[in-house]
């Protein structure tokens, strides 16, 4: 279960990778549980004028607390309390949870820039950090889904979380993650898929971007002290 990511650095990949503008207030270098974080999600064209082409969706960076919290929740002392949980969706299950299936449904499908991010290798019979990233040292796009709540009066706390998928037959991935436990690793999408996933017309379509990521394009290395 990837519980922690690197963001982006220097802030110039959001545009060199993804083709958004840059934050204007960048996120620490590492993201874990219910700190801030970014995300890459798409908005409806503006309305064409009588005549003309349709305009294009545009891709929007956003800022989020890392952890879904679920629209249904009632306070933001609870939203505290699940959103640590919710840092992962299973995407075998997100129709029938009701922490996902909104976000799911309702097509609030993300992309989550990231450079690495960390399991831990129990081989040694402790838990040692381990960094997995791009082979060529390129950003990852991971599928997430993104949810807005709001509470009483302003409270409103935007959030994201990952998608994952089976890992137990990744040549890579199957080493990671707790002894006997089912092995997960975020869906890391193709490069050229990142149109396809958040245009995906219906929730069924979007499940074929639900997949492992080549292990041959990936590297594990200890996270250094």
């Amino acid at each position: 279960m990837s519980t922690q990511f690197e963001s982006l650095h220097p802030a110039s990949l959001y545009t060199d990778a993804f083709g958004v503008s840059a934050p204007d207030t960048p996120v620490g270098r590492d993201v874990w549980p219910r700190k801030p974080g970014l995300f890459i999600r798409q908005l409806p064209p503006e309305p064409a004028a009588e005549g003309a082409e349709p305009g294009k969706p545009v891709l929007e960076l956003v800022g989020g607390q890392f952890g879904l919290v679920p629209t249904w929740v009632k306070s933001a002392s609870d939203a505290k309390l699940r959103s640590t949980k919710l840092v992962n969706a299973r995407c075998e299950i997100v129709t029938t949870s009701n922490n996902f299936r909104e976000a799911w449904l309702g097509a609030h499908r993300c992309i989550v820039p990231m450079l690495s991010f960390q399991e831990d290798d129990f081989r040694t019979g402790k838990a040692v950090p381990t960094r997995i990233a791009r082979v060529d040292g390129k950003p990852m796009g991971v599928a997430g889904l993104w949810e807005c709540w709001k509470g009483a009066g302003d409270e409103v706390i935007v959030s994201f979380c990952l998608l994952t998928v089976n890992a137990n037959s990744h040549a890579l991935l199957h080493r990671y993650g707790q002894p006997g436990s089912e092995k997960r690793m975020p869906a890391i999408l193709n490069e050229g898929a990142y149109g396809a996933w958040l245009n995906a017309p219906q929730p069924e379509k979007a499940r074929e971007f639900m997949r492992a990521f080549s292990a041959t394009l990936l590297t594990a290395n200890p996270v250094q002290k």
